[in-house]
């Protein structure tokens, strides 16, 4: 029996996803950025710090399940009790496990130092935990609470925007994220914007932030690299490479990773081959995109022995993030081979360590159907 066409159309656009990222809420929302001097200003005399310390080490290196550890350590031992909530609570938000993220967040928030900054900082991350839950309604109430309470920045207005758009308040939300796009029209910030309308099928409403940030950024000293991303995005391949060129060939590693998703978008393996190589040779310490992006090629010119080989050398570098691209590629390489039951098997050893992910429950519970006996 063939796969119905939905199902082929299904795969194929998560294919192209997963080259450079996973439909995550949690990596659109981008927040996180960190109270870092409140690890000094709230650290106490004499305290065993090292748990602690190596937790947020694990956290910026993105081994969030050995960071997680390391925070409930620190909790444990009452070391620094509202960071290492905090802390756990972003590894679980990373790892998916959302519901565990909001209870650590309402726990730091329950400590009688989760005060100014802090508090900001922590009702942010509980609104994205509650967002990334989809409990809409949580999400709003902490949302109003930062608007209330604080001055709002981009960051907050990108929040409401992302749960009014969720609630299908979408003036509300074109509102919100106008807001937040004045306040920081950066690339990165549009890209998300972008990124948030495309998961909702609305990808022309996200585009027209793109071509507001290529308008406002001329001549303020955006690199090509960054005009690049925002072409990639938009589609245009053929203006992508002409920034990207140049900034590859200085050896800049992020162009030259974004130039092989390019030539891949072109369906130019051998090119987009070259540049991933380029990339691993440039970055070995942190080689899985690369990796990834040669599974990809491999996929592309059937070659599907070798591109679980570049899976599996891929392994050992990756983040939580990267893992989970890799490993989800590999379910879709064994369904290339109409190998479904080796594809069930790594579906479900997928969802075992990513359960949130609901598209790869749709695509277990499609294998499961191609694999009844």
């Amino acid at each position: 029996m063939t796969r119905t066409s939905s199902q082929s159309d299904r795969m194929e656009r998560t294919e192209s996803v997963t080259e450079h990222r996973i439909k995550k809420r949690i990596c659109r929302i981008g927040i996180g950025a960190g109270l870092l001097l409140l690890l000094f200003v709230l650290s106490g005399c004499g305290e065993d710090t090292r748990s602690f310390d190596q937790a947020g080490k694990d956290l910026e290196q993105g081994s969030y399940s050995y960071a997680l550890s390391g925070y409930q350590d620190s909790i444990a031992q009452e070391v620094r009790s509202t960071l290492s909530m905090r802390g756990a609570g972003i590894a679980c938000l990373r790892m998916g496990d959302y519901n565990k993220a909001v209870e650590y967040f309402t726990q730091a928030l329950g400590q009688k130092d989760a005060e100014g900054s802090l508090r900001k900082d922590l009702l942010s991350y509980r609104a994205t935990a509650f967002y990334s839950a989809e409990d809409y309604a949580n999400a709003m109430a902490d949302c109003q609470t930062l608007a209330e309470e604080f001055k709002n920045d981009a960051q907050t207005h990108f929040i409401t925007g992302c749960v009014a758009l969720a609630m299908d308040s979408y003036d509300e939300a074109q509102a919100e994220f106008n807001a937040s796009y004045e306040m920081d029209p950066s690339y990165d910030n549009a890209i998300r914007i972008y990124e948030i309308y495309l998961d909702r099928g609305m990808e022309a409403d996200g585009t027209k932030y793109l071509e507001r940030s290529l308008k406002d950024n001329e001549g303020k000293g955006g690199s090509a690299c960054d005009r690049g991303r925002i072409y990639y995005y938009m589609e245009d391949y053929d203006r992508a490479a002409q920034e990207l060129i140049e900034s590859s060939n200085d050896n800049n590693s992020e162009a030259t990773l974004l130039l092989g998703m390019v030539y891949l978008a072109r369906h130019d393996a051998s090119n987009a081959r070259a540049m991933y190589q380029q990339y691993i040779q440039n970055e070995p310490k942190r080689a899985a995109k690369g990796y990834n992006g040669l599974a990809l090629c491999d996929v592309e010119e059937e070659k599907y022995d070798s591109a679980l080989n570049n899976i599996q050398l891929g392994i050992p570098t990756a983040t939580t993030e990267e893992m989970q691209s890799l490993l989800f590629n590999e379910i879709v390489i064994y369904e290339k081979m109409l190998d479904f039951a080796s594809a069930r098997m790594k579906a479900e050893e997928y969802l075992a360590m990513f359960p949130e992910d609901k598209k790869a429950s749709r695509e277990l519970t499609f294998l499961r159907n191609r694999t009844l006996s």
